[in-house]
Parts: structure tokens; C-alpha cells; sequence
């Protein structure tokens, strides 16, 4: 799974898709179809430098946002409750 697998693409500037993953996987977190870690992000910590420690590819950053529902911000500030979901499981329901 890739962040831009399904990217919205642009038609003369009108969108012809969007990424419903985002949302699959925070509404698969909120069924309790998909286990997780919460980790409360602290000072220095980035969601990139987390999903590297995690899931061993820093560019999965975006994976835990759209589980703890915060949407596409890299860098979120200390104190915020991150949902860290199981990727096995993610890769499933997406």
C-alpha cells in the first residue's frame, strides 16, 4: 500500500477520484476490526519518524493520521493521542 495509490486525479481541474483508505482505516480502527497500539506523541516526535520505527518505512506516516483522525499532518504537536494501528490488519481492509 503507497500514499498515492489512490490519489485524486485532476481533469482540467476537476477531480475525477478520491482516496477512500483514509477513511476505511479510521472507521476499521473505530469498528474494532483492525488492533492498536495508542502511543501520546512526544516532544520531537514526528508521525514520519514514528511509522519508521513501527512499520520500518517512515513513509507510512500518513497511515497512523488517518487512524487517530487527524488528517494529513506530518508534524502534530506534543501531547496528541495517536492510534498506531496493526499494519497487517490495515492491509486489509484497504
Amino acid at each position: 500500500m503507497r500514499r498515492y495509490s489512490n490519489a485524486t486525479a485532476y481533469a482540467f481541474g476537476k477531480a475525477t477520484g478520491a482516496s477512500p483508505t483514509p477513511t476505511r482505516i479510521y472507521d476499521a480502527v473505530v469498528a474494532g476490526q483492525v488492533s492498536y497500539e495508542v502511543r501520546v506523541l512526544q516532544e520531537g516526535e514526528r508521525l514520519d519518524t514514528i511509522a519508521g520505527q513501527v512499520y520500518g518505512d517512515s513513509t507510512l506516516w500518513w497511515v497512523i493520521a488517518a487512524a487517530s483522525g487527524i488528517g494529513w499532518a506530518l508534524q502534530v504537536p506534543p501531547g496528541t493521542r495517536l492510534i498506531v494501528p496493526n499494519m497487517q490488519q490495515v492491509s486489509r481492509v484497504t
